[in-house]
């Protein structure tokens, strides 16, 4: 799925790549951080491609069927399945996410998050949607319902931004969590905003269970935002939709919307979309196997080498959240590494607070990659050390 895995390396990869991840840091520098998978496309998603750009099929966006495979690829992997009147089509999460904010919150409303944190969760809410933050730091892991309880009885706060599963730890969260949260957002009239970009890469124990799927009633009010954009790994071309829990819901976001920001969606995005969602179940498949393998080796590799290192294996996501704190490398151990171990990943700080000492590793590539990623923060510790 990466290449001949005889000469697959960073070299053949930095030559091939010219996106954010492989162009940021200089040419010694291994990258592990922003969430872009090192695979190649899924053979269906390439083959509509193509073909979109053979025929000269480049002009602006228009939704075709990706509502429907979108409720048929949610129904084959989670037996959820929901009218295609409640997709909106939008050009990326991030924009979902605003958009959610702006249509469902008033303007002198606050959103609670759960840090640590996809560090976007703080600015758009802040600088985009213009919302007020009331932050409830995971507990272990995993949500504190009893953090949420007491926020959600906030006078200003209106709405929850959840993700689900959760970046950076990998949080699956159960049924009984989800009914929780969705009972206390009822009965404290908060709107629930469910992340939900990386529900296609889930390995664990607890499989994946789409928010509005516990109780088409309970969540009718809110709204989960979902895209082929990690699982496919399409981020670069923009192709987002939001799920309403319920017709009068759709409503309010097609009404709140503008026309330029749906419009914001990428064509390509929307063939592309269509293309993964309808036929790369296997491709996908493959692919949630080989990350679940890169984790356990991620695992393996930092119990012989860096066995100080927290980390708790994730259910979801190709995100690994390393407490790097017994290191002794500071608040910020993410630059340590990038100037004395040549790795990048993502600062743990950027995630709130909480996520001081931490670093957040992306290990969708190949595993002799995800050995040099080991071999060069344990050279870093060693140099720091000296």
């Amino acid at each position: 799925m990466i290449g001949d895995r005889e000469t697959t390396g960073i070299e053949r990869l930095r030559s091939a790549r010219t996106s954010a991840k492989w162009r940021a840091y200089d040419a010694d520098v291994l990258p592990a951080w922003i969430a872009e998978m090192d695979l190649d496309l899924a053979p269906c998603v390439a083959q509509a491609l193509h073909g979109a750009i053979e025929r000269g099929d480049t002009g602006y966006r228009w939704n075709g069927d990706l509502p429907e495979v979108l409720v048929q690829f949610s129904d084959r992997h989670t037996g959820w399945s929901f009218p295609v009147e409640h997709v909106v089509v939008v050009q990326d999460v991030l924009t979902g996410m605003a958009e959610s904010m702006r249509a469902l919150t008033g303007d002198r409303d606050s959103v609670v998050i759960t840090p640590p944190i996809y560090p976007p969760f703080f600015n758009v809410t802040r600088s985009i949607a213009k919302r007020g933050i009331v932050e409830v730091p995971m507990h272990d892991d995993a949500y504190d319902l009893e953090g949420l309880a007491a926020a959600f009885a906030r006078p200003e706060v209106t709405a929850f931004l959840m993700c689900h599963p959760h970046n950076p730890t990998g949080h699956v969260a159960d049924v009984q969590t989800l009914r929780t949260i969705a009972e206390l957002a009822r009965k404290h009239g908060v709107t629930v905003i469910s992340d939900e970009i990386w529900a296609p890469l889930t390995w664990g124990e607890e499989p994946f269970t789409p928010y509005l799927s516990i109780d088409a009633e309970l969540t009718a009010p809110d709204v989960a935002l979902v895209s082929a954009s990690k699982g496919f790994n399409l981020a670069g071309l923009k192709c987002a939709q939001m799920v309403a829990g319920s017709a009068q819901t759709a409503q309010r976001l097609r009404d709140a919307i503008p026309i330029e920001v749906t419009y914001g969606t990428g064509h390509l995005g929307v063939i592309a979309s269509i293309a993964a969602y309808r036929e790369g179940d296997a491709w996908l498949a493959e692919t949630v196997d080989l990350l679940a393998s890169n984790m356990r080796l991620l695992e393996q590799e930092l119990a012989a080498a860096l066995p100080e290192i927290g980390f708790h294996a994730p259910a979801a996501t190709y995100l690994a959240w390393l407490d790097c704190r017994p290191l002794g490398l500071g608040d910020d151990p993410a630059a340590v590494f990038l100037e004395r171990g040549r790795v990048a990943f993502n600062a743990g700080h950027l995630y709130g607070d909480v996520g001081k000492g931490f670093v957040r590793v992306n290990v969708a590539t190949d595993p002799r990659i995800v050995v040099e990623i080991v071999h060069r923060m344990s050279d870093a510790v060693t140099r720091s050390r000296k």
